[in-house]
């Protein structure tokens, strides 16, 4: 009977994401420009597309999003910057009274263009000044205004982008680069998601080979790896990542907080 009467309760309530306002960080290229399509595709009514200069990808992530019905507002700023992490969550909030999910995507991209060439430790500097230092300063301040706003929904959400080989180790410059710098963001969303439970839910999701512009020129040699680690003999594209940050950001999925997911196909424990 319980049963019965929560799933007619259910049946007319509005759908999980109507009047909802979601913001993507590093959102006008690769996986962050999905997760923004993606957030549109479930309904969210309002998406905020951040990016540090690539104005025209930021645009076309936009034009995208419009296309399945949804409005957006484009945010700028640098987030190893102070100051334009202050700028991005005033901006947000400027724009929309409400925020129901926020993706802390955004990364210095080290494997190609000018970033491709500097040595180890400039690489690692960079890393650490965007991707944990901005992570952990811009999630601060954006829970701070999750837990003032007065939500007349279920409890907002936050996401983190990590790594599946972080907890593992990997060989190399690569492995001892991104893994201490994925496994720093991992702690801390899992430290933040003890902090903020229950108003505010917090999760990581963890992808593994991902074919972004990296992926689509490198050598046979990661190539084949790539499809070999995976049980699923593939690499995991774009909307692998962003399918999985839209279950764990569902307003409905009330249940999931704290919780590390990995979108890599499965480990292949035999490679």
């Amino acid at each position: 009977m319980n049963q019965h009467r929560q799933s007619t309760i259910d049946a007319h309530e509005p759908p999980a994401w109507a009047n909802t306002a979601a913001v993507v960080t590093g959102a006008s290229s690769g996986i962050g420009a999905q997760i923004a399509i993606a957030l549109a595709v479930a309904g969210t009514s309002h998406v905020l597309i951040h990016y540090r200069k690539n104005s025209i990808g930021a645009e076309n992530t936009a034009l995208a999003v419009r296309n399945l019905g949804a409005k957006t507002t484009l945010l700028q700023g640098d987030l190893s910057l102070s100051a334009d992490a202050d700028r991005l969550v005033e901006q947000a909030w400027g724009a929309v009274p409400e925020i129901q999910t926020w993706v802390n995507n955004a990364g210095a991209d080290v494997l190609t263009g000018a970033a491709g060439k500097l040595d180890f430790e400039s690489k690692f500097e960079l890393l650490w000044r965007v991707d944990v230092q901005g992570t952990i300063r811009l999630a601060r301040k954006v829970a701070a205004r999750m837990q003032a706003q007065k939500s007349t929904h279920r409890p907002p959400s936050m996401a983190f982008i990590g790594w599946d080989q972080a907890p593992r180790g990997m060989e190399g410059d690569a492995g001892q680069m991104f893994g201490p710098i994925k496994a720093a963001v991992m702690a801390f969303a899992a430290s933040l998601a003890q902090t903020l439970a229950p108003q505010i839910r917090v999760n990581t999701i963890a992808p593994g080979w991902i074919q972004t512009a990296w992926g689509e020129s490198t050598s046979n040699y990661w190539d084949e790896r790539a499809r070999e680690q995976s049980l699923m003999g593939r690499w995991g594209r774009p909307e692998d990542v962003a399918a999985a940050v839209v279950y764990a950001a569902n307003p409905d999925h009330t249940f999931v907080t704290g919780q590390v997911v990995e979108v890599n196909g499965g480990w292949n424990r035999t490679f």
